[in-house]
């Protein structure tokens, strides 16, 4: 994905607290009113998560403000479109980043992030691991299964599932083939996750 090499002020820095209230703002407003799970809510969650995670794994503030920022346009190309929607956010982050201070080269590492969210999720580096986890942190928290069923729904409207026993087996499929890649995550939520997974199976009808 290109960067045009429009010149950079050398002398700014990234305005972090300016561009979260903007995509913030942009996605309360823009995202479809339709989704259930990808709402601002998750996008705030999973901002959280990624803030938590990357302070245990120890990066540095610098890099915590890239990873906050991925984690905060990641799901943002849903203002455009499903479909792609990581590139699209992509995309989304190209075009208004730089307006907030931040070079090409720190664009290129938020849109990696942003990439690395993707299913199957293929993280490339560390920062990349930790926003998959916090994209997936909920998987093994106690609010699981309230934050599922907003992804159920999700799926029903789009006709992804038909019912709740296809939207389980589908659940225990995806459970199986995830693994946290970060040592605080593993720490975190593979347990919780693991009694998840077995409540899952539980309530599939043969």
């Amino acid at each position: 994905m290109q960067i045009s090499e429009r010149p950079y002020n050398t002398f700014v820095t990234m305005q972090f607290q300016q561009v979260k209230e903007f995509i913030l703002d942009k996605q309360k407003k823009e995202l479809p009113k339709t989704l259930s799970y990808h709402t601002v809510g998750h996008v705030i969650d999973v901002y959280h998560a990624a803030e938590n995670i990357g302070s245990l794994e120890g990066i540095t503030e610098h890099e915590m403000n890239l990873l906050l920022t991925a984690a905060l346009f990641h799901d943002s190309g849903f203002t455009v479109g499903p479909n792609c929607h990581e590139e699209k956010s992509c995309h989304l982050a190209i075009q208004y980043l730089p307006d907030y201070g931040y070079t090409k080269r720190e664009i290129e590492k938020v849109n990696g992030m942003i990439m690395a969210t993707k299913l199957p999720q293929l993280p490339q580096n560390h920062i990349e691991e930790i926003i998959c986890d916090a994209d997936l942190d909920y998987l093994g928290r106690d609010d699981f299964f309230p934050i599922s069923d907003k992804l159920y729904i999700e799926f029903i409207n789009a006709g992804v599932v038909n019912n709740e026993n296809d939207w389980n087996k589908l659940q225990v499929s995806f459970f199986e083939n995830h693994h946290y890649f970060t040592n605080s995550a593993v720490k975190l939520r593979q347990k919780k996750k693991e009694e998840n997974l077995c409540l899952i199976k539980s309530k599939i009808k043969s």
